[in-house]
């Protein structure tokens, strides 16, 4: 069992976090903790889980200035194929 399952320090990357979410779901779902390091080591989950989800949205936003205009709903159906008479 680790000495110290939760880190106290905020991830360096999105990956990082993903990686140190995944020890501590594997170390919960084993049952390797004690019980107040088992809340400590969901509490440290929430977080990660909270950081990662503030990184993708930062990607989300800068993916849609990147893109712009470029970015059209998906044509369905019928309204598709006028897009490609218009061009023809």
């Amino acid at each position: 069992m680790p000495k110290n399952p939760v880190k106290a320090s905020s991830p360096a990357s999105f990956e990082e976090a993903m990686e140190e979410l995944e020890q501590l779901v594997v170390q919960m779902e084993a049952g390797e903790l004690p019980l107040e390091a088992s809340v400590a080591a969901y509490k440290r989950g929430a977080e990660l889980v909270k950081f990662c989800a503030a990184q993708l949205d930062k990607v989300d936003s800068q993916v849609k200035v990147l893109e712009g205009d470029m970015l059209k709903p998906l044509a369905t159906g019928s309204a598709g194929s006028a897009d490609d008479e218009d061009r023809e």
